[in-house]
């Protein structure tokens, strides 16, 4: 049985959320007794799609056209449902992204199938596909099993291991694909000045809450985050200030991540707070009061005077030179 994945590219490239969709689907492939794992991709030009049978793509089916140069949505339905015709699988994959949470659905409503969202983990016995998945601000996880195929799911970012030499072919074959004209058009993508990885696929994190006491004081998190080659984010009560902007924004109404290392400074942790990066493989904690709720999802937690520490903390960083 074939797993599908949608293949997400950016400026020419391959997204690494996409690879980590690939890697699940050669095991969910394995888990389902054996089949293709095919990779469909709407984009202007080859964006280095043979690359992807190291990934554990055996072919990719890619739309060309002019209008995929940005992201179009009726488009991109088009080509997966295109390519769910011609491979009828038992499952189709999109990476957690912004671009996922949006196309995942619409696709889902073409193809009048069920969609689990936001998974971190996936099983398969008997040929059918349980998804599991946070629910209530990540206190309980809900198993979705879906009554009809394929089965659609997103993934939640740096969740899932990508694979490396995995062999595959990576046979790059084209799909043909009429594209609609779109009621609504993506008219540019503007990055933020001097911005680094998108938190969601940021390996490090470091946000800031409202125990900074005002946005002059954000310098603190943003050195911190310097040394460590991490990502800023924030927390709600400080994009609602006015401090941060919401693209920084971590939580159940910002966005999900999962780190290797995540650190929140003067953040309290509550709940809408931690159901945006309780999945964070290590997380560290500075706040001044010892019964704030982050400390009962850290891995450590320093109490004490953030103005205090954290510049301590990135000096002592900045001396171990943790990107020599």
């Amino acid at each position: 049985m074939s797993v599908l994945v949608f293949i997400e590219q950016r400026d020419g490239a391959v997204r690494s959320v996409s690879r980590e969709a690939l890697g699940e689907a050669t095991r969910l492939v394995a888990a389902l007794g054996g089949g293709e794992v095919v990779g469909v991709c709407a984009a202007a030009a080859d964006p280095g799609l043979a690359s992807l049978g190291d990934a554990g793509a055996d072919r990719v089916l890619l739309a060309t056209n002019a209008a995929f140069a940005k992201y179009d949505a009726e488009g991109c339905v088009a080509a997966v449902a295109k390519a769910v015709e011609a491979v009828k699988p038992a499952a189709v994959l999109f990476a957690g992204s912004s671009l996922g949470r949006d196309l995942a659905p619409r696709v889902a409503a073409k193809l009048g199938v069920g969609l689990a969202s936001d998974c971190t983990h996936l099983t398969a016995e008997g040929g059918a596909l349980t998804a599991t998945r946070p629910v209530y601000a990540g206190k309980a996880l809900q198993n979705v099993r879906f009554p009809r195929t394929p089965a659609l799911a997103t993934l939640r970012p740096k969740v899932f291991a990508p694979v490396t030499g995995a062999g595959r072919a990576g046979t790059v074959q084209p799909l043909e694909v009429a594209v609609p004209g779109s009621r609504a058009k993506l008219r540019e993508v503007v990055a933020q000045a001097g911005a680094t990885a998108d938190l969601t696929e940021a390996e490090v994190v470091v946000s800031g809450g409202r125990g900074l006491r005002g946005p002059e004081n954000f310098k603190l998190v943003e050195d911190l985050a310097a040394a460590l080659g991490a990502s800023v984010g924030a927390s709600r009560a400080v994009v609602d200030a006015g401090w941060r902007p919401h693209s920084d924004q971590v939580g159940q109404t910002g966005k999900t991540v999962s780190p290797k290392l995540y650190v929140a400074v003067g953040i309290s942790g509550a709940i809408q707070h931690l159901a945006g990066m309780s999945s964070s493989r290590c997380i560290v904690a500075i706040n001044k009061d010892p019964e704030a709720p982050i400390f009962k999802v850290a891995d450590y937690g320093v109490v004490g005077d953030l103005f205090e520490i954290v510049p301590a903390l990135t000096e002592a960083v900045r001396k171990l030179d943790v990107h020599a």
